[in-house]
């Protein structure tokens, strides 16, 4: 069964729906696991083993696999069956997330009255990117309202999330963000961080985390997303750690220069044209303050995996609507940092092991290992998943 939620906001299913919760749940381990295990030994023993025999070398790439795995009955069976478990994820939770909608958003609504650290700017467009396409296959992805004051898309990302992510990532499926900032914490011993920048926070995630690492950290969350906003800030506020939230764009900040001493983002990259991760990442050499420190948490580049996964990371770009996915694990990530202002001996990769998969220990010894590298399984959903996190100091 998918963890349930612990906070205020959380919505109530009947029985019905916490099984058909649970079903979708049990479906994608099987899918994410069995069917793709299986999957692995037919491109192993029958699809490398012919492409050998008829080219004389091995696929080196994942464009060359996927070629060759659409032909397998076996890849068509699994891309039609993970495609349907995703789109049920959020179908298993819209009806009780429907039927208490209005209650939701007085609520919210309620929660965030008269605060000052709540911010939203009514003449921010959203970028195109995000309004014309639901990512994962969210319906209505992150920014719709359908009335004022409506939560529903930050709503149906927390429960939809607890569903999709298997309990892999713990109850407040806060894995990256604790794994990340502790790693930062051990690492950096004199790093001694006052106040940090989320960019693209969502609904606060893998926010909070960084409070228990650092308790007098200044956090501002920043998304483009209305009801993220609304909805992250009073998730956040209920679990007793207040965070000011912005409506903003990260490619275009509304903060001074030189006035954080972290710039950090989970999983948000990749969903953003080339041109505006460069962006992001120009803007976040401008507000960091000298000596501070922009570090991002993204799915492995194509350049540190082997082909197979390769092949099978991209999947999410090719069926997921995720357009940009395959492109930014294609790209030169350093090159891009480089170029946005950033010195080359200041970058830095680190493949970090997750807090809940390996214990707090694995997340402290790695820290302390000069290399730092847990070489596999990077950032998939399956026993012993680790981070790829990249960044730069200013």
């Amino acid at each position: 069964m998918p963890h349930r939620l612990s906070h205020s906001l959380a919505v109530e299913s009947t029985k019905e729906e916490e099984s058909r919760q649970g079903f979708v749940t049990g479906m994608r381990r099987y899918v994410l696991g069995d069917l793709a295990s299986h999957m692995r030994t037919v491109y192993e023993n029958k699809v490398k083993a012919n492409y050998k025999r008829k080219n004389g070398f091995t696929p080196q790439d994942g464009p060359s696999i996927h070629k060759e795995m659409k032909k397998e009955t076996l890849f068509k069976f699994y891309s039609s069956i993970r495609n349907s478990t995703q789109e049920m994820v959020w179908r298993s939770v819209l009806p009780s997330i429907s039927r208490s909608d209005r209650e939701l958003a007085s609520k919210v609504s309620d929660c965030n009255k008269g605060m000052d650290s709540i911010h939203v700017d009514p003449n921010l467009k959203i970028p195109r990117y995000i309004s014309s396409l639901d990512v994962h296959m969210m319906p209505g992805c992150y920014n719709t309202e359908r009335y004022v004051g409506d939560v529903t898309q930050g709503a149906l990302y927390d429960n939809g999330l607890s569903v999709f992510l298997m309990g892999f990532l713990g109850p407040e499926m806060d894995d990256t963000g604790r794994s990340v900032s502790q790693f930062i914490s051990e690492r950096y011993p004199k790093f001694r961080p006052k106040k940090m920048l989320d960019i693209g926070a969502t609904i606060g995630f893998n926010t909070l985390p960084w409070l228990e690492t650092w308790p007098d950290l200044e956090i501002h969350a920043i998304d483009p997303a209305v009801p993220n906003v609304n909805y992250g800030h009073a998730r956040c506020k209920e679990m007793g750690k207040p965070i000011n939230f912005h409506q903003m764009d990260g490619t275009r900040l509304d903060f001074d220069d030189n006035s954080f001493d972290i710039v950090w983002s989970a999983m948000v990259l990749h969903e953003l044209p080339s041109d505006k991760v460069s962006r992001v990442f120009s803007e976040s050499k401008r507000v960091l303050k000298p000596g501070g420190l922009m570090i991002h948490m993204e799915l492995p580049l194509n350049s540190i995996v082997e082909p197979y996964e390769q092949f099978y990371l991209d999947w999410d770009s090719y069926y997921n609507k995720e357009p940009f996915y395959k492109s930014f694990r294609d790209s030169d990530i350093k090159k891009i940092v480089i170029d946005s202002g950033f010195k080359e001996e200041n970058y830095f990769q680190f493949i970090i092991p997750s807090y809940f998969n390996h214990g707090h220990d694995a997340v402290i010894s790695a820290a302390r290992d000069s290399k730092a590298v847990f070489a596999q399984n990077i950032g998939k959903l399956q026993d012993g998943i680790n981070w790829f996190t990249f960044g730069a100091w200013k």
